[in-house]
């Protein structure tokens, strides 16, 4: 493995529970895929740096990790913008999903759709995450809603993952909307979801389990059977929770030691305190927030108090968060959500990393990987301060440079 040298470089590390880890003469030795040292360029000692075969002069550039959209629905068929103008002439989301359209207009064009079509589409998608410096995401499925169908959409994210150069976490999503062939059989459903998954697992597509648990999705109840099935065969949850309405889907989550909850707008007291003690993720979706003309705030200053981590993440979709943009996702994260620039980085860094269950990223340190981002900015804060502006100057996955 290549020993590199990546110096004069401004490093924003994130390393320690708060600030920056702001290094302003920094440098970094990476190896292959593992970052071998992190510091001030004055410090690094020869030996460390002998065999080292390449040197990046970063010509004065900021440096971050690099970015992880924790929650995404990347692969689907077809789209959903006439919604977007339904929704705009008065109607509601509940009411667009109770007529057949939402999430049930995406399955019937993901299960039409062959599974090369579906990685051309996705791999477009997550193309345009990779350039405003995704190094990691996450793909749910959901919009098959039969084992086949499911089973199509994780293997188009397994090939994005091997294709594209990226990481991608797998997310069974089955229980996400009832299918026109179960209609009035709910129960049904979350039971065939249920025995689908060992079929799932086996073949290596699933890395996590996720629902969606409200009023238009499944009861707390039918959320929990497919939380157990889960569990039996030693599989991490989240949920989407609390998003329209307060099911206390998050403190059912919270039992099962969920990975994170995500939406939270109707978050309660009690969730809140379930999601401090169990050490679960609050991930904060502006994008939909804004799509939807939510009003409903997630409470923000009550997940800080009680010391919940909160990521962000762009939560793309066909139907409710059409964003390809994770830079506006850090603005829209401080300008609708009051965050702080430093919180809205760590968002999509330390803690999506967290929310996924990844130790090993979201921060620039030894031993851990070697992804990070090379911005033309001053300082890190103007990734939340800038909209439409895009400042990367590269991005490195596993060791490996957009450049190269």
């Amino acid at each position: 493995m290549s020993r590199v040298l990546w110096h004069n470089a401004r490093l924003a590390t994130l390393d320690g529970e708060q600030g920056w880890g702001w290094i302003e003469q920094g440098a970094m030795l990476t190896e292959g895929a593992q970052i071998l040292w992190v510091g001030e360029a004055s410090q690094l000692s020869p030996e460390l740096a002998e065999g080292t075969l390449r040197r990046h002069d970063l010509g004065g550039a900021v440096v971050t990790p690099g970015l992880i959209d924790c929650h995404t629905h990347l692969v689907y068929g077809g789209q959903r913008a006439h919604e977007f103008e339904l929704r705009l002439q008065g109607a509601s989301y509940e009411e667009i999903a109770r007529a057949g359209g939402g999430i049930r207009s995406s399955v019937a064009a993901t299960r039409e759709a062959d599974e090369s079509l579906l990685f051309k589409q996705a791999a477009r998608r997550a193309k345009a995450l990779m350039d405003e410096g995704v190094c990691t995401l996450e793909v749910k499925s959901g919009y098959g809603l039969s084992l086949e169908a499911e089973a199509k959409m994780l293997r188009v994210a397994r090939r994005m993952g091997s294709d594209l150069g990226l990481t991608v976490c797998t997310t069974y999503l089955g229980a996400h909307a009832l299918p026109p062939e179960y209609a009035d059989r709910q129960d049904d459903y979350v039971q065939a979801v249920c025995d689908w998954l060992p079929a799932l697992q086996a073949q290596g597509l699933v890395d996590a389990v996720d629902a969606f648990c409200e009023g238009i999705g499944f009861t707390p109840a039918q959320t929990r059977l497919v939380f157990e099935a889960a569990k039996r065969l030693g599989l991490p949850v989240k949920l989407h929770a609390e998003q329209l309405s307060d099911q206390g889907g998050t403190q059912l989550a919270c039992e099962f030691g969920a990975l994170s909850c995500d939406h939270l707008e109707y978050l309660s007291t009690e969730g809140i305190g379930a999601m401090a003690r169990s050490g679960t993720v609050a991930v904060l979706l502006p994008g939909a927030y804004y799509f939807l003309r939510e009003t409903k705030l997630p409470p923000v200053h009550a997940l800080r108090e009680a010391g919940v981590p909160i990521a962000l993440a762009t939560d793309h979709n066909p139907g409710t968060s059409p964003v390809l943009s994770p830079l506006l996702m850090l603005n829209m994260a401080c300008t609708l959500f009051r965050l702080t620039p430093e919180e809205s980085l760590r968002g999509m860094t330390v803690q999506a990393a967290l929310a996924l269950g990844l130790a090993d990223r979201g921060r620039l340190a030894a031993g851990l990987r070697a992804d990070f981002c090379v911005w033309d900015v001053e300082h890190p804060r103007e990734l939340a301060y800038y909209f439409g502006r895009n400042p990367l100057l590269q991005r490195v996955c596993g060791g490996k440079s957009s450049r190269d």
